[in-house]
C-alpha cells in the first residue's frame, strides 16, 4: 500500500477508528504489520479472561452481601491498556511457552494492581458510577459495591506479590508513593486555579512554575532529557506516567527485558491520552469544579481561547508523536497503532476557541 493512500484513508471519518489508526500509523512510519493485528486479538482474549477471573470473587461477595443468587459485575476503565501492550510486546520477543506463562502471570498482577489502584482512587473521590452490576442499586448500594470490589482486588494483589521477587513489589510501591504525593497536592492546585480565575496574576505565575513548567529531580528511567521540556511533563508524569514507569520496572524486576524505548512509548502515550481524551472531554466539568489540568491551565494562561485551543492540540500531539516514534524504535508496532488510535479518538471540537 502506498503511504500517501494510507494517510488519506486515515483521514476518512466514515472508517472505524481502529482501521484509521492502522492506516495512520503506516502512513506516518511506513510500518504495516499484520502480525500486530492478530497479536492484538490474542492479547485481548487473554487479558479479558484475566479480568473475568479477577471479578469472580467480587461477584460472589456482592451476591452474598445483597442476598442474590448471582451477580454480574463490571468496572469501566481504560487503565489496563499499557499492560495489554506490554504483554503483546513480550509475546513478540519470547517464544518459549514457560517465559510466556511467566509474562502472563506478571500481566495478571499488573492488571489487577492497576484496577485496585483505580478503584481506590474512585472510592477516595466518592466516584462510584463506574462500578456496575446487573441489578438496581441506589448510591449507598453502589458505594458498598465499590468497597467490596476494591477490597477483594486488593487482597488478590497482595497474595500475588508473594509469587515474585520482592523487587517487583518495591517497583509498584514506589510508583504508588509518587502518584499519591501528587494527589496530595490537589487542593493546593485547586486553590491556585480559583485564585487565577479571579484575576490573581501571582496565582497564574505559580501555575506556570509549579504545574506547567515544574522541574524534575533527575531524568526518570522511562523518559529522555528532551522529554522533560514538554509542557506539564513533571506533573503529568507524577499524575499518571509514573504508574506505568513502575509497571515496566515490575516486569524488569520479574526477569523481562522491557527496554527504555518501549517504556518511554507507554509513558508518553498514557500522558498524551490523559490530556487528549480525558482532560479535553472533561474540560467544562473540570472548569466548573475548579480542577486544574493541563487543559484548564491553558485556558487560564493563554491570551485567547483560540490560543488555548491550539496549545492543547499542540502539546497533545507532541506527547503522542514522541510515543509513536518510541514504539517504532522499540519494535512495537502494536503500541504505535494504539497511540495512533488514541490520537484518532480525540474530540478537540468540544473545546472553546476552535473556530476563532
Amino acid at each position: 500500500m502506498i503511504r500517501g493512500t494510507a494517510t488519506w484513508l486515515a483521514g476518512r471519518d466514515g472508517l472505524p477508528t481502529s482501521a484509521r489508526a492502522v492506516f495512520g500509523f503506516y502512513g506516518d512510519t511506513g510500518v504495516f504489520d499484520l502480525q500486530s493485528l492478530r497479536l492484538k486479538r490474542t492479547v485481548d482474549d487473554v487479558t479479558e479472561a484475566m479480568i473475568r477471573t479477577a471479578f469472580e470473587p467480587v461477584e460472589a461477595a456482592i451476591a452474598e452481601e445483597f442476598g442474590r443468587a448471582s451477580v454480574t459485575f463490571a468496572y469501566d476503565t481504560k487503565l489496563v491498556l499499557p499492560a495489554q501492550l506490554t504483554l503483546g510486546h513480550l509475546y513478540r520477543t519470547h517464544e518459549d511457552p514457560e517465559r510466556r506463562e511467566r509474562a502472563e502471570a506478571l500481566t495478571r498482577l499488573a492488571i489487577e494492581a492497576l484496577l485496585d489502584g483505580d478503584m481506590r482512587d474512585a472510592r477516595n473521590d466518592a466516584e462510584f458510577e463506574d462500578f456496575e452490576v446487573d441489578f438496581p442499586v441506589d448510591e449507598d448500594d453502589r458505594a458498598r459495591i465499590a468497597e467490596i470490589a476494591q477490597e477483594r482486588l486488593q487482597a488478590r494483589v497482595e497474595s500475588q506479590f508473594d509469587d515474585f521477587d520482592p523487587a517487583v513489589r518495591e517497583a509498584y510501591d514506589w510508583a504508588v508513593e509518587v502518584s499519591e504525593a501528587h494527589q496530595d497536592d490537589d487542593e493546593h492546585f485547586r486553590d491556585l486555579y480559583a485564585a487565577a480565575k479571579d484575576g490573581d496574576d501571582d496565582a497564574r505565575e505559580a501555575i506556570r512554575e509549579e504545574y506547567r513548567d515544574a522541574p524534575f529531580e533527575g531524568v526518570p528511567d522511562a523518559l529522555r532529557e528532551a522529554d522533560l521540556e514538554l509542557p506539564y511533563a513533571r506533573t503529568q508524569y507524577d499524575r499518571v506516567g509514573v504508574i506505568y514507569d513502575g509497571m515496566c520496572q515490575m516486569y524488569r524486576s520479574g526477569g523481562f527485558d522491557v527496554g527504555n524505548a518501549f517504556a518511554r512509548s507507554i509513558v508518553l502515550a498514557i500522558i498524551g491520552a490523559q490530556v487528549w481524551l480525558d482532560d479535553v472531554d472533561d474540560y467544562h466539568a473540570d472548569r466548573r469544579e475548579g480542577q486544574l489540568t493541563p487543559v484548564t491551565a491553558e485556558y487560564l494562561l493563554a491570551e485567547t481561547e483560540a490560543e488555548a485551543h491550539d496549545r492543547v492540540v499542540d502539546l497533545s500531539e507532541a506527547y503522542l508523536d514522541r510515543a509513536k516514534r518510541a514504539a517504532t524504535a522499540a519494535g512495537s508496532p502494536l503500541s504505535g497503532i494504539a497511540t495512533e488510535y488514541i490520537y484518532r479518538s480525540g474530540t478537540p471540537a468540544v473545546l472553546p476557541g476552535r473556530d476563532e
